[in-house]
Parts: structure tokens; sequence; C-alpha cells
């Protein structure tokens, strides 16, 4: 993917457009895109590294959005199936960079791209923490 780490995997999952995803104008409503990302990275967390939120939770951290950015380029209709790619573009003492391309299957285009920044928090307190070095290990190749 381009954009990423190459000390970072990235990966796919792939989602299927709703009937609830779509606006007034017939198509995704920007809001779902960010729900797409962040269902895949749930979903990825689990398949691909082994490590779930319900894990992460066990262990009093948690994931939260710090910031996001996404580029809109093509609309997603009803019944679309679509690809979620995700990547750690860069990992620091208390957040993440993940990258991220949705791509329609139809077409092989590009919907949207962008990035979120994931800060770790201590779940009881709501407040930013650092990284355990076992959970920064384990997110490189």
């Amino acid at each position: 993917m381009p954009g990423t780490n190459p000390l970072y995997k990235a990966f796919e999952t792939e989602l299927r457009v709703r009937p609830d995803d779509i606006d007034m104008f017939q198509h995704v409503h920007n809001s779902k895109y960010f729900d797409y990302v962040l269902a895949a990275r749930y979903d990825q967390m689990e398949l691909n590294y082994g490590m779930s939120m319900e894990r992460f939770m066990e262990n009093g951290y948690g994931w939260v959005v710090k910031a996001v950015h996404i580029n809109f380029k093509r609309a997603l209709m009803l019944g679309d199936y679509f690809t979620v790619k995700t990547g750690i573009n860069e990992i620091d003492d208390r957040g993440c960079r993940v990258k991220f391309i949705i791509t329609n299957k139809s077409n092989n285009k590009v919907s949207a791209d962008g990035w979120f920044d994931f800060v770790m928090i201590d779940i009881n307190t709501g407040k930013s923490v650092l990284i355990p070095d076992d959970i920064m290990e384990h997110y490189m190749i």
C-alpha cells in the first residue's frame, strides 16, 4: 500500500454497502467511510494481528481516534462490494497513524483514502498512556 511503512504489515477486509449506509443522494454517506475503516481495523486486530480489541480492554487499554483525514474520490453505491486495506504508517510511544484505502471491487477504483491517528488510553482513567514494549513489538513485522 502506498505510504505505509515497510516495518508494518497491511491487511485487507471485504465489506458490502448496506441500505442504511445510503444518504439522500443515493450514495454512501460520508460518515460511513469512517465506520468502514473502524470495522475493518476491529476485524484485522483479531484476525491478522492476533490481538483483539477485547484483549486490549482486558489488559486495561483502548485505542481512541485523535485525528482523521479522508479523501473522497468516487462514491460507493448500494450493494457495492469493496475492500478496506489498512496498515500502520508510523507508531510512537503513545499512538500510531494508520493509513487506509477503500477500493470498489467492481472496477478496482479507489473510493476513498486517508489516515487515522490513534492514541492508546488507560480505559479506567481515559488518559493516554505509553504503549508497552511488547505491544510495539507485536505490531512490527
